[in-house]
């Protein structure tokens, strides 16, 4: 079953959040729609085929869709997904992404500070102030995505199936919190490789090391905590691995710009 709910809209974009509760490997008969769409994934995990390329999509791997292209979708994580869904009109992409311009590639790795944008346009949605707030943090979003689509963060060589396979197998054991994914010996021994094949194939995949990725992940929980509430960071700190408290508002800092502190006031439900 697939609902969806109206957050904001303009003539020029619509901000949608999109529930999928299917739960089906096969994939969905095509689908072909005109307009340029960003997709993020706020919980779970699915599959997408455009151009006879799959990519899985989750919170760290979202996706630019572009008119005219046929698409299938695949669902095969029980539980469903939760994705925000922004639809663009030509012009408007053009506005942010330059005149002719089209993604180098499709698939975007979300970087904790995407990530953190992501948060603050539905936050922003949540005043109703549609022309101001939501604007805003829409435009600052589109242009560090669509930027890393046109920059080449994720690289544009096509991998090897059994390279692309093994990746996802990865981020999905990192995303299920598997104890084995800890480390990276003990990842690449439940994956049955060696580790300096699983570091060398995730960095061409992605563009980003396992650990930097790992920690990306770490990150997101933290700001679904913070996001829901959480008020002390020692339990958020031994929850999530991290050595210590001091240890979590490091890394937060590095890969967001901000203490836990300042993020809950970010993520702060904010008056128009």
């Amino acid at each position: 079953m697939l609902t969806s709910t109206v957050l904001a809209t303009r003539p020029d974009f619509r901000v949608t959040a999109v529930n999928c509760r299917d739960d089906h490997t096969r994939w969905s008969q095509a689908e072909v729609r005109g307009d340029f769409r960003l997709v993020l994934v706020r919980r779970g995990r699915f599959r997408r085929r455009a151009g006879g390329t799959p990519a899985e999509v989750d919170p760290t791997v979202g996706y630019l869709g572009v008119p005219g292209e046929e698409e299938h979708f695949a669902h095969p994580a029980a539980g469903g997904d939760e994705c925000t869904s922004i639809s663009l009109t030509p012009a408007l992409w053009r506005v942010v992404a330059g005149e002719d311009a089209r993604p180098a590639r499709q698939s975007v790795y979300v970087d904790a500070r995407l990530d953190l944008a992501h948060r603050r346009l539905l936050a922003s949605a949540r005043t109703g102030d549609v022309d101001h707030a939501v604007t805003e943090e829409l435009l600052g979003l589109l242009s560090a995505t669509i930027g890393h689509a046109l920059d080449g963060a994720v690289p544009s060589s096509v991998p090897g199936r059994d390279e692309a396979t093994l990746v996802a197998a990865a981020r999905h054991a990192i995303g299920e919190a598997h104890p084995a994914s800890e480390g990276l010996l003990p990842l690449a021994e439940l994956l049955g490789v060696s580790p300096y094949r699983l570091s060398r194939s995730f960095t061409r995949e992605l563009g980003v090391s396992l650990t930097r990725y790992r920690n990306r992940v770490r990150v997101g929980r933290a700001l679904d905590r913070l996001d829901a509430g959480e008020d002390s960071l020692a339990t958020l700190a031994a929850d999530l691995g991290f050595s210590d408290q001091a240890h979590l508002c490091r890394t937060m800092r590095q890969y967001l710009g901000h203490t836990p502190t300042a993020l809950r006031r970010l993520l702060a439900l904010r008056s128009p």
